[in-house]
């Protein structure tokens, strides 16, 4: 599937149906008096949430989207019928923004949430609502006032409880994986990840967590460099972060380098991400050496006294583990961004 997170539309909600100018012409009301009726209102552009959808990919293929006018009002008190809604559904956790004022309209965070993006015109009065003592035989009637018309934004940001990150290549998509239904693509070169993927983790006593496996980032990840920071804001919504790291890394890597590197990156990225719980995780412990260095990598994590849980999500070794943890780190929802 291809996943698409942002995408640009416009919409245009109906306009107000015309009042109508008419009089009663029956045989037994010579001076019946004025019967135009109001003209209906146009329909809305609403936004919905649905939880079935992960992507914005049809807002590739349909940019344009236009609720229908109301109709103009008829003879003998006639309204007429308002404009039908038109109503376009996107995954729960899309921000709604105005391309003219940069403003946030809406943040679609619950399945079934309703905005109106653009509200339809007002259906305009018949000469029914002008006679007067004066003026029994009206003949004017008010025209329906136009559709509010909008350009927007749509920004999809996941809705995970955890969020795995790392350099490329250091196992966030075997971990997710191992631990979840989810079955991201999984090679032995950088940048197998293309594209964030979700995953439910079930752990005993019906206990929960959604985890997202973000795609590898390296440093200038928050400027752009490499997968740049558009994936970065898929962690906007995690209450935790758990930072995988490898100890095979060539190139003058560390592990320890690898966690300040990020989370230097997180930071100028945004400081109050940066500042999220945080858990960090040794991967690759079925590899000879690295579990040969495990405890000499450790060290200098626990001297900033961060403990660093070491696992191989090829073998699952240490993962069970882990996931406890990951429950026990967990804010409460009430607490996350």
């Amino acid at each position: 599937m291809i996943f698409v997170d942002e995408a640009k539309i416009y919409a245009l909600a109906g306009d107000g149906g015309n009042g109508a100018v008419a009089f009663r012409r029956e045989a037994h009301l010579p001076k019946g008096g004025p019967s135009g009726g109001d003209g209906g209102d146009g329909g809305d552009v609403v936004v919905v949430g649905d939880e079935q959808l992960s992507t914005l990919l049809d807002f590739k293929y349909q940019q344009h989207y236009k609720a229908t006018s109301g109709q103009s009002g008829g003879t003998k008190d006639k309204y007429g019928k308002g404009g039908d809604d038109m109503i376009v559904k996107c995954p729960v956790g899309t921000l709604i923004i105005d391309m003219d004022t940069g403003q946030t309209i809406a943040d679609l965070s619950e399945p079934g949430q309703r905005v109106v993006v653009c509200k339809g015109g007002k259906g305009g009065r018949g000469n029914i609502h002008f006679a007067t003592s004066t003026d029994r035989a009206p003949r004017k009637a008010e025209p329906g006032t136009p559709g509010e018309e909008r350009t927007v934004r749509l920004e999809l940001k996941l809705l995970a409880d955890v969020g795995l990150l790392g350099f490329p290549n250091v196992g966030k998509s075997s971990l997710i994986a191992r631990i979840s239904a989810a079955r991201p693509k999984i090679a032995d070169y950088p940048f197998t990840t293309l594209v964030p993927n979700l995953g439910t983790v079930g752990l005993t006593g019906e206990r929960s967590f959604v985890v997202a496996d973000i795609p590898g980032l390296i440093e200038g990840a928050h400027a752009g460099a490499g997968l740049g920071d558009r994936f970065l804001r898929h962690l906007d919504r995690t209450r935790l972060l758990v930072h995988i790291l490898d100890a095979t890394a060539v190139e003058e890597r560390t592990p320890l380098k690898d966690y300040e590197t990020m989370n230097r990156e997180l930071a100028l990225y945004d400081p109050e991400l940066a500042a999220r719980p945080q858990l960090v995780v040794l991967n690759k412990m079925d590899l000879p050496d690295v579990r040969k260095r495990a405890k000499q990598i450790a060290r200098p994590f626990a001297k900033r006294g961060i403990e660093l849980h070491a696992i191989s999500a090829a073998t699952g070794e240490g993962t069970a583990e882990l996931l406890e943890s990951i429950w026990r780190a967990l804010p409460p929802r009430s607490a996350a961004t």
